[in-house]
């Protein structure tokens, strides 16, 4: 393999790599145009309870992730096989948190594991994905989270994200 050929495979790596931490922060922060960047409209979609086109999913998981008094998604290294110039399989393995507050005012939720299993296309330039799978591995109750105040015994700052545009939020 030429030096030319290492450097765009790297960036090719690079450009995925990227999509998917798009993919979790735009989640988190509720930002559906940023989320929707992430897939061609055309892509593929099978979480389980959603299988369709990502033109379609993007709103349906939005409302989805509001309901969340808060969320949290992080995302392992991912493998990444390029087939070609412009197509990747890609699987990554994913943690996913959130809570809401009960009527007695507690915030519980759960966190699941789970694998993202990816074909990526680069089209005009731009590396998305065009299928995606979801496989949840398992999840675990979360009870008892932290409220909005900070504790005065250990104060860590705790946002509150109910909608997009968040003023902490920096588009990358």
């Amino acid at each position: 393999m030429t030096a030319a050929a290492s450097l765009e495979d790297l960036l090719a790596k690079d450009a995925i790599t990227d999509v998917l931490a798009r993919y979790s922060r735009t989640l988190d922060w509720l930002d559906e145009v940023g989320h929707a960047s992430c897939y061609w409209p055309d892509a593929a979609i099978d979480y389980g309870f959603f299988k369709g086109l990502a033109a379609d999913f993007v709103p349906v998981v939005m409302v989805i992730e509001r309901a969340s008094a808060r969320r949290w998604h992080l995302s392992g290294p991912p493998a990444i096989r390029l087939i070609d110039s412009a197509h990747a399989d890609v699987e990554t393995y994913g943690l996913t948190a959130g809570a809401r507050q009960g009527e007695d005012g507690t915030y519980a939720g759960t966190m699941y594991g789970g694998r993202y299993l990816d074909s990526f296309e680069k089209r005009a330039g731009e590396w998305r994905i065009a299928r995606r799978d979801y496989v949840l591995d398992w999840s675990h109750p979360i009870p008892n989270q932290p409220v909005f105040d900070p504790d005065a015994a250990f104060p860590l700052p705790i946002l509150e994200i109910l909608q997009g545009g968040h003023p902490r939020y920096r588009v990358l």
